[in-house]
């Protein structure tokens, strides 16, 4: 598996609420973010008050680009994309503020209606491969609706419903009309029907983590976290409870996004009523990750996310260069018939199985817990984030110090299982001494009742004492006794 490195490149996205500075690098398939700076401008307020940008909102945006603008100078940035959106395609004076922007150095591209939903339905692909149903994303003065199956997105549409647009108690029954309507006679008006609705924006990642922090979730990352619409009423309730500084403190949400939650539930609520999702799921991936996708050969779109992310990780922070497929290719006998989700987790593991060797030795279990339940993951949810941290947690040792809320979030008989891979993964790297080579001079089998070991006789010196402790743990692990053969 070879990694192939890009950027760094950036975006800046003039929204109708938000104007946002991302620099990316790492990995083509699934970037990094190296650097990611917003302003809430409110451009839309001025639209939707008057129908133009107001005077203190441009001023304010025009101050963070030129800031934007020489940072991405000094950041040597191969590529700088300046997008803008409903906002500044909607106000009468929106040619003027982006010969403002030009006059600036950059090079503004005002996007339509139906390019956003286009970008953000491409983010949500990038992200989540099998999603099936509806993007809505939801800006300051618009959403876009767009469908997407088969990793690929269809014809969307944009409708006038943004959250500084709409106000702060808009009324569900208006809104279901504007979407009925606004999908009346297109494919998107069954899209999402016993499928997904997919949800992207700041608003609505606001509102995943309101959801996950009051229900104490052990891990509120909002990428792919399913909202059960039942909940809505009970965050309806929290917002119209709790004070702006209560809701900051107890979700991190940013003061200036917390007002525009009550109208996200409200729209939410809408979409739902008319297009009957079966399921409603949080993409941290929208309109820039969609532009950057775009931009892909076929070939590394086809890639698997996570397995191209951890690849990528893997090989930059291991120390003898990338041996994670020949690691999962060397373990497979040890675990037949595995489902095919848990086996991608497996080479995930694998991938990312040498990650940790640079910390404090009392301290490795503890950073690889932390990358792999934290990294910049997509193409895996929060189950997921659990699968790996567990076997990451045994790879480097530390099988006592998983952490108990994290346990939860694993399915019945998984514990056993992907610490087993763990235990497979240390009894590798320690007998290879973390070389490809090495290792596949050595193979490991299962017969009744036994776990083989078995080297050539030539290389018998790599069977030591702390080697053979570990090929006894691992096959206590899976119920055996172990053995070791010299060929």
């Amino acid at each position: 598996m070879a990694v192939k490195r890009f950027g760094p490149v950036g975006i800046i996205d003039i929204g109708s609420n938000s104007v946002r500075f991302v620099a990316y690098g790492g990995s083509e398939r699934v970037p990094s973010t190296l650097f990611n700076e917003k302003i809430m401008a409110a451009l839309g307020r001025g639209v939707a008050r008057d129908g133009r940008l107001d005077v203190n909102a441009m001023a304010k945006t025009l101050e963070a680009l030129a800031r934007f603008r020489q940072l991405a100078r000094e950041m040597k940035l191969k590529k700088l994309h300046t997008v803008a959106t409903a906002a500044v395609r909607d106000a009468q004076n929106g040619k003027a503020f982006l010969k403002q922007v030009a006059d600036i150095g950059l090079k503004p591209r005002l996007l339509s209606g139906t390019e956003e939903a286009e970008l953000s339905g491409l983010g949500v692909v990038s992200a989540i491969p099998d999603a099936k149903g509806i993007v809505a994303d939801l800006g300051g003065g618009s959403l876009e609706l767009i469908g997407i199956a088969r990793g690929a997105v269809g014809a969307g549409i944009s409708l006038p419903i943004g959250v500084l647009r709409i106000g702060a108690d808009p009324r569900r029954e208006e809104l279901s009309g504007a979407i009925r309507a606004g999908v009346k006679g297109s494919r998107l008006k069954d899209a999402a029907k016993d499928t997904g609705l997919y949800l992207v924006g700041g608003s609505f990642r606001a509102l995943a983590l309101l959801d996950m922090k009051t229900q104490g979730h052990p891990l509120p990352i909002v990428h792919n976290h399913q909202i059960d619409p039942t909940r809505l009423p009970d965050l309806r309730a929290i917002l119209k409870t709790l004070d702006i500084d209560e809701l900051k403190r107890l979700t991190g949400i940013s003061s200036a996004r917390i007002p525009t939650l009550p109208a996200a539930v409200t729209v939410l609520e809408a979409m739902i009523e008319t297009l009957g999702p079966r399921r409603v799921v949080v993409s941290a991936f929208g309109l820039r990750e969609g532009l950057l996708y775009g931009d892909l050969e076929e070939a590394i779109k086809a890639e698997d996310p996570l397995l191209a992310a951890a690849l990528e990780v893997g090989d930059r922070l291991g120390r003898f260069g990338d041996h994670g497929a020949a690691l999962h290719q060397w373990m497979d006998p040890l675990f037949p018939d595995e489902a095919p989700e848990l086996r991608r987790y497996r080479l995930a593991a694998c991938l990312l199985g040498d990650i940790a060797w640079n910390a404090h030795p009392d301290y490795r279990a503890e950073r690889a817990v932390d990358l792999a339940i934290h990294g910049n993951w997509v193409g895996i949810d929060a189950h997921g984030r659990a699968v790996l941290g567990r076997a990451l947690c045994s790879a480097f040792g530390g099988d006592g110090g998983f952490s108990p809320e994290l346990m939860t979030l694993l399915r019945p008989g998984e514990n056993e299982r992907v610490s087993s891979w763990g235990r497979a993964i240390r009894l590798a790297q320690r007998l290879s001494g973390g070389t490809e080579a090495l290792l596949r001079k050595t193979r490991i089998t299962l017969e009744p009742g036994k776990i083989v070991l078995s080297l050539p006789q030539k290389h018998h010196e790599l069977y030591a004492d702390t080697v053979d402790r570990r090929l006894h743990g691992l096959a206590r692990a899976l119920g055996r006794v172990a053995d070791v053969r010299f060929t």
